[in-house]
């Protein structure tokens, strides 16, 4: 894989309560990732990009909904959420990243 898609493959980490709660219990982070990317190239790329042991990736694809206001109907975009389950030694701070 290059590096270019290696950059533009993982888009960002999903930072909320229930996310945090999956990093203190079962070491796993979230990540908002292309439509059209697979499992083996998100494990590659959070490996590569993060220098961090990867155990397991399971994605899901969450439908954009449907928003209503004064000047009509609109669908936001869809995306795809991938939990990236890591090793125990593992770790990645967000705090520093901009």
């Amino acid at each position: 894989m290059d590096k270019e898609k290696l950059y533009t493959l993982i888009k960002s980490p999903i930072i909320t309560e229930q996310t945090a709660q999956l990093g203190e219990k079962i070491n796993q982070v979230v990540f908002k990732v292309e439509l059209d990317a697979n499992k083996r190239e998100i494990k590659q790329a959070v490996e590569k990009l993060f220098k961090v042991e990867v155990v397991k990736v399971t994605t899901l694809i969450v439908k954009g909904k449907r928003k209503r206001n004064r000047f009509g109907i609109y669908k936001k975009s869809n995306y795809k959420k991938a939990f990236v389950s890591l090793s125990k030694d593992s770790d990645i701070q967000f705090e520093g990243i901009n």
